[in-house]
């Protein structure tokens, strides 16, 4: 068992390093912002997937085609968030550039993981930049990124979806753009259905420390399951506040199913 955990500790610690590694030679030698940022999101998109196998994720995807009819289409992706792990199953999805928050960014090293992956950063206390902010990330899809939204605000204990802060879907109203739903499930650990006793193994919300959560995740065996759900095409009129509240409804409909149909299958 310890030798099982070094060895998945070693792993991990060469996956982060390849990740740094390759997102410096980015930055270094592609000038152009927009490439960079292509070529960054590209590389998470590569190391994500072999995190999921270091993770030891079992990931279902229902409802592939759904991503595949937007797969040349600018938008905004909206999901659900209760752990740092929901980056890594979304990144290795689809090539998202995700909307994070300034505090993210300056954390020592988390803030460095987000610098390296072509984030975009909201302050969610100064409201006052919002309107910038919101044609920045707008910017973002109308050169061909497709943009990801945890509005939420911040990851959650897993027991239901918290309500949505509705300002940053006024990015869509701007961009004229669809808006993506998507639902992170996680249904068991080491086999076990996901409770009360164990559920903070997976979920990383509130004080809890990073580096600490992590290690003690390391070498468990997840089950998880990302549904994707029915996209919202642009419509002239709508508001922000109908949008948030549709793709509330919908995410929050398929993360209290008890089962979902399940038409593709990627497992680690």
């Amino acid at each position: 068992m310890v030798l099982r955990k070094l060895h998945c500790i070693l792993w991990h610690f060469y996956l982060i390093s390849e990740f740094f590694l390759i997102s410096a030679v980015i930055r270094i030698f592609t000038r152009d912002e927009k490439l960079r940022r292509k070529r960054l999101v590209k590389n998470n998109n590569r190391i994500s997937k072999h995190f999921i196998r270091a993770f030891k994720i079992k990931l279902k995807i229902s409802n592939p085609e759904k991503l595949e009819l937007l797969k040349n289409e600018a938008y905004l992706a909206v999901s659900n968030h209760t752990t740092y792990l929901d980056i890594i199953l979304l990144s290795a999805l689809e090539n998202f550039v995700f909307i994070t928050s300034v505090e993210m960014k300056h954390n020592p090293f988390l803030g460095k993981i987000t610098r390296n992956g072509g984030c975009l950063y909201t302050n969610r206390k100064k409201y006052i930049s919002l309107p910038a902010e919101i044609e920045k990330f707008a910017s973002a899809i109308h050169q061909g990124f497709k943009v990801l939204l945890f509005p939420e605000g911040t990851s959650t204990n897993g027991i239901t979806v918290q309500p949505f802060r509705k300002s940053l879907f006024q990015v869509a109203v701007n961009a004229k753009c669809s808006i993506l739903p998507l639902c992170i499930k996680y249904s068991s650990i080491d086999g076990k259905k996901i409770d009360k006793k164990n559920r903070d193994l997976i979920f990383w919300y509130g004080d809890m420390p990073f580096l600490t959560h992590y290690l003690k995740l390391i070498g468990h065996s997840i089950e998880a399951q990302i549904d994707i759900l029915n996209a919202i095409p642009y419509q002239e009129g709508k508001t922000r506040q109908e949008l948030a509240d549709e793709v509330y409804q919908q995410i929050l409909a398929s993360y209290l199913e008890k089962e979902s149909s399940v038409d593709k299958q990627t497992s680690s």
